[in-house]
């Protein structure tokens, strides 16, 4: 019976070595997946930080656009009142020349006048 203690003996020994070599495996995975776990989060931390950049840059370049786009509206209606107020001034000049060419063409006309009266001169 001794003699099957004594062979028993190692192949305890063998199976606690392999244990142990399995639960020191085991503890290095784990440790290793902590790692990998913590390389993806900062990975994915990483990732929003740039997308939030991203996000404000889109944000300020539309903000840009807008100003630049109501600037050009305004900057145009300004010119488009300008010239049609130009136009009517130059309308209601050209009319009121036009009725006081008329009415002094019809003035003149009425009034009996002779080549002898449009070449006088005036000395005094």
């Amino acid at each position: 019976m001794k003699l099957v203690v004594v062979r028993a003996a190692p192949a305890a020994a063998v199976i606690v070595v392999v244990e142990v070599v399995v639960v020191v495996v085991e503890v290095v995975v784990l440790e290793v997946t902590v790692v990998v776990e913590v390389v993806v989060v900062a990975a994915a931390a990483v990732e929003v930080a740039a997308a939030a950049v991203v996000l404000v840059v889109v944000h300020i370049v539309e903000l840009v656009v807008t100003v630049v786009v109501v600037v050009v509206v305004v900057v145009v209606v300004v010119v488009v009142v300008v010239v049609v107020v130009v136009v009517v001034v130059v309308v209601v000049v050209l009319a009121v020349v036009v009725v006081v060419v008329i009415s002094g063409l019809k003035y003149n006309c009425c009034k009996p006048t002779s080549v002898n009266s449009l070449l006088k001169v005036d000395v005094s």
